[in-house]
């Protein structure tokens, strides 16, 4: 039978051996009409693809001018740190998702989003699932996490 000091070293050994789950995510948004999206971090790089205005990326990689970001769809390419800004917005990604004047599926009804709507994030704390939010048309309103990307 192992002695204790061994098996708690096999412990230590795994666990170091696990990927950190952890960390926070970073999410940012477009702070630029349009923003250039790259397949490296330079802008002699091809360019892939162009995202909207207030658009949600969440950052896998930080170089100081250029981060690493993927998109609601997965993809992961390159972008200027300058064309991305703090605010924090959310992407609807489910088919006539319900806004309510509550956190609470009992409450009114305020709107029904389709999908790839961008909302404002108002309030940055969860309750009980679901998020305070704002559309750009000043309608504001709960909507639930699972109904949205972009928020950590």
């Amino acid at each position: 039978m192992p002695q204790k000091s061994e098996q708690l070293l096999f412990v230590l050994c795994l666990l170091a051996l696990m990927p950190m789950s952890a960390s926070a995510l970073e999410f940012r948004s477009v702070a630029v009409p349009k923003a250039i999206l790259y397949d490296a971090p330079s802008s002699a790089a091809k360019r892939v693809q162009l995202l909207s205005q207030y658009y949600p990326v969440e950052v896998i990689v930080n170089l100081g001018d250029w981060l690493k970001v993927r998109d609601a769809q997965g993809s992961i390419s390159w972008i200027e740190s300058k064309q991305l800004s703090n605010k924090r917005m959310v992407m609807v990604t489910a088919n006539n998702a319900e806004v309510r004047q509550a956190a609470d599926v009992a409450s009114g009804l305020v709107a029904t989003l389709e999908k790839d709507v961008v909302l404002e994030v108002v309030d940055g704390k969860l309750n009980n699932g679901w998020l305070k939010v704002k559309h750009r048309d000043g309608l504001t309103g709960f909507i639930l996490i699972s109904s949205t990307w972009g928020f950590s």
